[in-house]
């Protein structure tokens, strides 16, 4: 069995520790293709999210190659920032939302092999807002190329709570 992580953001709701983070989640509109999530009963699977902020794409390239690891990182979190925001979305407020699984899509060389310390990243920030709530199932995948020649892309499938 795995051992939780500390919880190392103070406050007493989700809310509060993603405000405490200096963070605001954005808002998402879906497109003439998507939506930013679907239920199915009591399952959410919300669509793939790439490091968008206000619109723009925070970045691109290949991690490994044009892309450093702590870059990758950084926008590991934004996507899964936008995974919340979609998850917010769909269940009305930050405390009722559980991580059920994650699935964390990295452009990387064939070489590069540090897919999960990207994903570790968003894991990470699910953890410090939502606590054990953003605990969840992961998968970590380097392929050849991702939309918009983003680094990161993020697919997480949640439940209410």
């Amino acid at each position: 069995m795995s051992q939780p992580l500390p919880q190392t953001v103070k406050g007493d709701s989700a809310s509060e520790r993603l405000q405490t983070l200096g963070l605001k989640l954005p808002v998402l509109a879906g497109t003439t293709y998507l939506v930013p999530h679907r239920a199915v009963g009591s399952t959410i699977h919300l669509s793939g999210q790439l490091p968008f902020k206000d619109g723009e794409l925070l970045g691109q390239g290949v991690v490994g190659r044009d892309v450093e690891l702590e870059t990758a990182q950084e926008l590991a979190r934004h996507a899964a920032l936008n995974a919340l925001a979609a998850a917010v979305q769909a269940v009305g407020d930050l405390d009722r939302v559980r991580i059920v699984q994650m699935l964390v899509f990295v452009a990387s060389t064939p070489d590069f092999g540090e897919q999960s310390q990207v994903a570790n990243a968003a894991s990470e920030l699910l953890i410090e807002v939502l606590g054990e709530n953003g605990r969840h199932a992961r998968t970590a995948i380097g392929v050849a190329g991702l939309p918009l020649n983003t680094p990161v892309e993020i697919q997480v499938i949640c439940t209410a709570v």
